[in-house]
């Protein structure tokens, strides 16, 4: 299957925050939508969020690739301390599709994606404009490197959502073992796709991308999310 020749603009002014990114249309719709978000020093524009979205309309999702808030605000630099209650606000309401909708995202922007998810009541789906339906976390920052006293695991008792991992065994932000250990405090269906010898970035950076790392995901992806 192929997909639109390049992705569309989208923005939306009428969410708060404003919605803004790239829209990757399919050329067969599944109905099930996709939305992918950045890393801290990032945004829509990094190469491993480009190659899951082809990869992923390619296959019949509807991709949003969106700049987080704080990256609307200011094209370099992460996010301040701040921030990120706003930044997590502005992944709610993407009606992209009218059946399933998944987040996803890279680092801090998975992060935010996963503490949404906690925040939401039990029956999201009376509460919310759009029922998560699972999670794509990509690099997880469990802790800070050289850190591991410093989790970030508060919210994971809270999350109730399907949640996929795809992690580097060489991730100085949490090794293999202690993904596995954290894994087992959230009281949802979840799995962990380590990806052999790569590191934070996942292999996506610059130009040096993991050849099939995309197809992979796409594949745990589907076989997880399957019900």
């Amino acid at each position: 299957m192929s997909t639109e020749a390049s992705p569309q603009v989208f923005t939306d002014v009428s969410a708060d925050p404003f919605v803004r990114g790239l829209l990757h249309r399919p050329a067969s719709p599944n109905g099930c939508g996709l939305v992918l978000t950045h890393g801290a020093g990032s945004n829509c524009q990094a190469p491993l969020l480009v190659a899951l979205a082809e990869t992923f309309a390619a296959a019949g999702f509807t991709v949003l690739r969106c700049d987080l808030p704080y990256r609307q605000d200011r094209p370099y630099g992460p996010p301040g301390p701040g921030e990120a209650k706003r930044d997590r606000a502005g992944l709610k309401n993407k009606n992209l599709v009218s059946g399933r909708v998944f987040l996803g995202g890279h680092s801090y922007g998975g992060r935010q994606a996963s503490m949404l998810c906690a925040e939401l009541p039990e029956n999201a789906a009376e509460s919310t404009p759009v029922e998560v339906a699972g999670l794509l976390l990509l690099s997880y920052p469990l802790h800070p490197p050289r850190k591991p006293d410093q989790l970030r695991t508060q919210h994971l008792f809270h999350l109730r959502t399907p949640t996929l991992f795809v992690h580097g065994t060489r991730d100085p932000f949490g090794s293999i073992a202690e993904m596995e250990q954290a894994l087992k405090l959230i009281p949802a269906k979840t799995k962990l796709l380590p990806v052999e010898g790569a590191g934070h970035d996942l292999g996506f950076k610059g130009k040096a991308k993991r050849e099939g790392l995309s197809g992979n995901v796409l594949a745990e992806f589907r076989a997880f999310f399957a019900d």
